[in-house]
């Protein structure tokens, strides 16, 4: 059964609390830094996590928005937390982290059931304390539970204070008692929130939610919930199904509680989710022992319906479209798609994918009248590995939130640009393969069996275009994109790929590192003399300060308004696109636009600091604002995406940064990034 006992915390308290810990200062002076330089190593440690060898102080200052020697103290205090594991191995070359040992060291805080000794530890703990306790808490007793001085207590009430203000609840005082005031829907929400805000780098972990509310049924109560979607004929969105277990597990643990939700009826009873619901009910009963009543129920199934899953699995695409696609949703899709069509040249007039989009079209909009957005924990690895679709995603979204009178955040456009990803994949997987010729000198049917071991495991990405049993082999007559060869040869160039007679693991990988190496190698020199001819010395800025987005926008923007390139709609255009979701594509360039293509000639006007400003979540160095031309549009996916794709490697932008002294260098070092 779900459910947390009022005691557990104050009994692991004083089972672990009789020890004072080495590393958390407990003076009363210094609660309040606590809490700041636990938000700081915990964010330098993030940083680190999503970053591959050696980083330097001075990047993780610029990425942090700190001093060197202030980096200095995460690191030192981050080694404190985790000792006596070693978490980060520093050097000359920076700090770089020990995957292991901090494996090893977030599993061993997950382990614990209650450690108050950080400061996120202790706010977890006192909103979990205070939504249990109608009547409120005192803050002495509150600091003589937790060992804390109550000057701490008071400084992470600050922090539970913003939380609940996020979440609608109030913190309120009398005499020295606490107390969270709001609706018990308000109070679930909170819950929601501080989990959430704990998993802001990827999925919400089920084990951790399991862990909070004592329960090791939830896997296997998702498994049969996932198992009744699935024979109901719903396509199940798993990324977002944890969030829902979540939620289904606060039902569960308020009710035992006796806290339940008030307002019969605000969420009224829909036929059309009555299996969902009923289904949901019984699996409740049945894993957790609990009646949940109505308005519970229809909550939690509007939820399911609303970010979790959509009907038609199985069923003909028209038979989808006259049982559950609203006619006024697939006419906006439409609208939609042709839009498109008309600004990028993408092709999306595809029955199938319009209809899976208005599906989820109107799932957005129920999440956004709620103001209750379904998050994606792909935003970030999107909008860096696929600027372009992110970027039709965005478009599509400003059409969709001027018809319907509503706003999206980053996830429900990140969902946008899955659809669109999945469907564009689809169409140009056999185009983008390449060709392969295969040198295998014949013995028996060898050959054969090593081509079709290559296409088994490679077909997807590769065409065998011929097949060489020979061993005389003159190594410049292929015109096919790879060479795959038997046969060790002297000399021979990077398109040809030395295998085995009889393919192994390292053989395909070895494959795989070639197609990437020549798609790269492909794509770049097509974008090298077009992106070359879009720089003007004019529009070429070294070390501009500017306030924020917009002032930085503005003042690359004043550079092509001056020239008669573009016009001031065009800015404002470029502002409304930023305030939409950051164009920071990566943590070193912002690629701020407009949403049309008006200009008189495609041209970037770019800024390159040395030091980076912050650009929405990120703190970049390399800002470029891009106007296309009509008659640019069908280089736009290309250039758009291979620019990005240019300044993503953090090494290589700062080496460019450092080596950029004025427009000639610059133009030199880019060309020399392209090229490598």
């Amino acid at each position: 059964m779900i459910g947390l006992t009022a005691q557990r915390g104050h009994q692991t308290c004083f089972r672990r609390c009789g020890k004072k810990s080495a590393n958390v200062p407990r003076s009363a002076e210094r609660g309040y830094s606590d809490l700041a330089m636990s938000d700081k190593y915990e964010r330098l440690l993030d940083y680190l996590v999503q970053s591959e060898g050696w980083i330097t102080a001075s990047e993780l200052a610029d990425q942090l928005g700190v001093t060197t020697r202030s980096v200095r103290s995460y690191v030192t205090a981050a080694k404190a937390a985790a000792h006596p594991l070693a978490i980060i191995t520093a050097s000359t070359a920076g700090y770089r982290l020990n995957r292991e040992a901090y494996s090893t060291f977030v599993s061993g805080a997950r382990a614990k059931d209650s450690d108050f000794d950080t400061p996120r530890d202790r706010v977890h703990h006192l909103v979990r304390r205070l939504t249990e306790a109608p009547q409120g808490l005192d803050i002495h007793a509150l600091a003589d539970s937790l060992f804390v001085s109550e000057s701490t207590i008071e400084a992470d009430l600050r922090k539970v204070k913003a939380l609940g203000e996020d979440a609608g609840v109030s913190l309120s005082r009398r005499g020295s008692v606490v107390t969270l005031t709001g609706a018990e829907s308000d109070h679930r929400r909170l819950l929601s929130k501080l989990f959430h805000s704990e998993s802001a780098q990827g999925f919400l972990e089920l084990e951790n939610v399991q862990r909070e509310f004592a329960s090791d049924d939830l896997g296997l109560f998702k498994t049969d919930l996932i198992e009744m979607l699935d024979a109901q004929g719903y396509f199940v969105n798993e990324y977002g199904v944890n969030s829902v277990l979540l939620h289904v597990a606060i039902a569960v643990d308020r009710v035992i509680r006796d806290q339940r939700l008030q307002g019969v009826g605000a969420h009224p009873r829909d036929p059309v989710r009555e299996p969902v619901t009923f289904g949901l009910a019984t699996l409740i009963s049945t894993h957790f022992d609990v009646i949940l009543a109505d308005t519970d129920l229809e909550y939690l199934a509007k939820l399911l319906t609303t970010r979790v899953i959509t009907p038609g699995q199985g069923q003909p695409v028209q038979a989808v479209v006259e049982n559950y696609v609203d006619p006024e949703n697939l006419e906006l899709v439409r609208t939609v798609v042709a839009q498109v069509s008309e600004e990028y040249l993408l092709d999306l007039n595809d029955e199938a994918f319009m209809v899976r989009l208005a599906l989820h079209l109107g799932n957005l909009v129920a999440r956004a009248q709620d103001n209750s957005y379904s998050r994606n924990p792909l935003v970030r690895s999107i909008k860096t590995s696929y600027p372009m679709i992110y970027d039709v995603a965005v478009f599509m979204a400003s059409q969709i939130q001027r018809a319907k009178s509503i706003t999206m955040n980053d996830d429900e456009i990140s969902y946008i640009a899955l659809h669109l990803g999945s469907f564009l994949e689809r169409q140009s997987r056999r185009e983008e393969r390449l060709t392969v010729a295969i040198v295998c000198p014949g013995y028996y049917d060898m050959h054969t069996i090593l081509r079709e071991r290559i296409e088994s495991a490679l077909g997807s990405e590769l065409s065998v275009e011929i097949v060489v049993t020979r061993t005389d082999v003159d190594w410049l007559d292929f015109s096919t994109d790879l060479v795959l060869t038997t046969i060790a040869a002297k000399g021979i160039s990077d398109s040809v790929v030395v295998i085995q007679p009889f393919l192994t693991d390292g053989d395909i990988e070895n494959i795989r590192r070639a197609i990437t190496r020549v798609r790269r190698h492909r794509k770049r020199a097509q974008i090298k003399d077009d992106l070359l001819l879009y720089f003007d010395p004019a529009l070429f800025l070294r070390n501009v300060v500017a306030d924020s987005e917009v002032d930085m926008i503005r003042t690359l923007g004043e550079l092509m308004v001056d020239r008669g390139i573009i016009d001031e709609s065009y800015v404002a255009g470029a502002v409304e696109r930023e305030l939409m979701s950051s164009t920071a594509f990566t943590d070193t360039i912002a690629v701020p636009h407009a949403m049309v293509m008006s200009a008189s000639k495609t041209s970037i006007a770019i800024a390159v600091n040395e030091t980076p400003m912050q650009w929405g979540d990120n703190r970049v160095n390399v800002i470029a604002l891009i106007a296309f031309s009509s008659s640019g549009r069908s280089s736009f996916q290309e250039v758009f995406d291979q620019f990005v794709e240019v300044f993503a490697d953090r090494a290589d932008v700062l080496e460019l940064i450092k080596r950029s002294t004025d427009f000639t260098t610059f133009i030199e070092e880019l060309v020399h990034v392209i090229d490598t």
